[in-house]
């Protein structure tokens, strides 16, 4: 693969552990696994907003309370931000309108999601997702292979909502190593028939408790066969958890990233990803 470039083009003060983000009208709408918000900040002014997802919302909520918000995705101005799945306190799906700026709703996946863990043979405890993709017909559920068994799974579902008669898809996936370290998904995209994904390695066997970060990945997936194009590591350090499209030409294509720092501390480093067009 050609070369890519990695820069860090700015940094935003009052956001923590940022695991997910989407690009709109050069706003970004940012979640953070630790917070009860939905931030947006407004590039040209730096202006930073906080809308409340939960009711008592706070900026780092107690591990093992916290909704663990770590999946955002988009369609028709509504974002749809998933809890990972990975406790029981962290099973919910919020829908958030971008025209009014307001929660639409609170779903309970619980169910939803025990569905997906018999369905697929992933242990509730090796339950753990962190990519969301909606394209209006099908949802694409990412689980972070991070836990003991290293089940990196993609849940193809097909449903115009989580609520109504679905059909259900679950297929394996074994991605690269680092320092024999399995990576796992941290978040996923569709950008045309192209998926694009995030991984990283990190030195644990719990989707609960943190390890050593040893890098991450980008990869390209084809969304008809669901079959992986490549992987590219692009980092040895960062534990890059978001993903957004910024700017595609011909030959091509930029990225927003965000990176979780598994700490309370409220700063939030925006790193942008071009990479050619395979």
């Amino acid at each position: 693969m050609e070369k890519f470039t990695l820069e860090i083009l700015f940094q935003i003060i009052g956001i923590g552990s940022a695991s997910g983000l989407i690009y709109q009208d050069n706003s970004l709408f940012i979640i953070g696994d630790n917070s009860g918000y939905l931030y947006e900040y407004n590039i040209d002014n730096s202006d930073l907003k906080k809308h409340e997802i939960i009711a008592n919302a706070t900026e780092n909520i107690a591990k093992n309370q916290k909704p663990d918000f770590e999946s955002i995705t988009n369609h028709n101005d509504t974002l749809y931000i998933f809890g990972s799945g990975s406790t029981d306190q962290r099973n919910k799906m919020v829908e958030f309108d971008l025209k009014s700026k307001t929660k639409i709703a609170t779903n309970n996946l619980t169910d939803f999601y025990a569905v997906m863990q018999n369905f697929s043979g992933i242990k509730p405890e090796d339950f753990n997702l962190e990519g969301a993709i909606f394209d209006g017909e099908n949802w694409y559920l990412f689980n972070r292979g991070n836990g003991k068994t290293n089940k990196n799974a993609i849940f193809t579902i097909h449903a115009k909502s989580l609520g109504e008669e679905f059909s259900l898809i679950s297929v394996d996936y074994k991605l690269p190593k680092i320092k024999g370290v399995r990576s796992s998904f941290t978040d996923a995209i569709l950008v045309d028939d192209k998926i694009y994904f995030l991984a990283t390695a990190e030195d644990t066997k719990s989707t609960y408790n943190d390890g050593e970060i040893l890098g991450s990945f980008i990869g390209q997936m084809d969304l008809k066969t669901m079959k992986i194009d490549y992987t590219k590591k692009i980092s040895s350090t960062n534990k890059f958890e978001g993903l957004t499209l910024y700017k595609k030409s011909n030959n091509t294509i930029e990225f927003l990233l965000c990176e979780d720092n598994d700490t309370e501390l409220l700063e939030t480093t925006i790193f942008k990803l071009n990479l050619p067009i395979k």
